[in-house]
């Protein structure tokens, strides 16, 4: 049985390797999806246009200016001259943000009185708009601290002393890119393994593979270990262009990474093999396949914080194998996590991944039949 089992899997490799759309799959997108993502996909802002309206005119509010334009976050593009100019600036997208200063602001600083700085920003995306209000708040209070010590002022009684644990520079690159590894895993698997009975039947052999002595079960391995295999080392791909060319730090173990990132591949591959089993031909495969990838990755966290969605969709995570692969894949980069702390995510993969393989084997028997 095992050299029946062995001569499919080679014919399996043989048929993904000889076919330049199954080569195109397994080498064009993963590639072009690490450098996009890896490159473009970020929760960081670098050179925001904004505008200055300084009503003010003195040394104080050049020095403030001078603090926004001496910050990566932020390029000056524009200086206006009167308060109309704002509106069509802003809706015209030339710039993000405009800083009004007050014409008492030096006055106010010199008095000691509050002085008023109004930051005017774009909410057409709030995300992106709170992100802005945070960097110019960070600006504004160094601005405020370097000037009470060059003018003697006693400090603020109460500091701020930010410090964040596992990503000290707090970039978003170390969030993203882990993510990317189960991200790009699923896809490959998903697609190799979705399309394997469906090219079988698109090519009229799948009928010919049923006449021999091999059992549904023993096709069923046939079909998925090359899937399982090109997974784990498409993944094992990744990890190390995150690592070496993406400089992201891998600080936890390499066996705690591996034993989830094979619970994925097998719950992908039960997936992958319930849609090849029901699609009859390569297309209607691609469609289910990318039908179940978009939700799959919406409602994983890869994004958007699971705890922000609605509760019922916060049940329907719980299906989603991506989920756990998520948070072990995170924490092995970022921290060093034990077994015992994971077990929360390895078991609820595993119980997908039978369940997964389980229904496909169920539906591959039903199908030959």
């Amino acid at each position: 049985m095992l050299h029946r089992i062995l001569a499919l899997i080679i014919k399996e490799f043989l048929a993904i390797l000889r076919d330049a759309k199954s080569r195109m799959v397994l080498i064009g997108p993963p590639l072009i999806q690490l450098v996009v993502f890896g490159y473009a996909a970020s929760f960081d802002l670098n050179h925001v246009p904004f505008a200055v309206y300084d009503q003010d005119r003195s040394v104080a509010a050049q020095d403030l200016v001078a603090h926004f334009t001496g910050s990566p976050a932020f390029t000056e593009v524009a200086s206006l001259k009167s308060d109309h100019e704002i509106k069509s600036l802003i809706n015209s997208r030339q710039v993000e943000m405009v800083l009004v200063i007050d014409p008492r602001f030096s006055r106010d600083l010199l008095t000691g009185k509050a002085a008023p700085v109004q930051v005017i920003v774009d909410g057409r995306n709030s995300n992106t708009a709170l992100l802005i209000l945070g960097y110019a708040n960070a600006v504004i209070t160094a601005y405020s601290q370097s000037w009470a010590a060059t003018h003697g002022l006693p400090s603020p009684p109460a500091q701020l002393d930010p410090r964040a644990l596992f990503n000290p520079n707090l970039d978003s690159h170390w969030f993203i890119i882990p993510g990317i590894v189960a991200l790009l895993t699923q896809v490959v698997t998903l697609l190799v393994v979705g399309l394997s009975v469906a090219r079988e039947r698109e090519a009229g052999t799948f009928d010919q593979i049923l006449v021999t002595p091999m059992r549904p079960l023993d096709i069923l391995l046939g079909k998925s270990i090359p899937g399982l295999i090109i997974g784990v080392v498409e993944g094992s791909v990744i990890i190390l262009a995150t690592v070496f060319w993406f400089k992201v730090p891998l600080y936890g173990g390499l066996l705690q990474l591996y034993l989830g990132l094979l619970l994925f591949v097998f719950s992908v591959t039960g997936i992958g093999l319930m849609i090849s089993s029901l699609a009859a031909t390569q297309q209607q495969a691609l469609l289910g396949a990318f039908l179940f990838m978009v939700p799959s990755i919406i409602l994983s966290g890869f994004a958007t914080p699971i705890s922000n969605m609605p509760v019922i969709v916060q049940d329907l995570t719980w299906i989603n194998p991506m989920r756990y692969a998520l948070v072990i894949i995170r924490r092995s980069f970022l921290e060093h996590p034990s077994f015992t702390s994971l077990l929360p995510q390895y078991l609820p993969m595993a119980a997908l991944a039978l369940v997964s393989l389980a229904a496909a084997g169920w539906l591959f028997r039903k199908r030959a039949v």
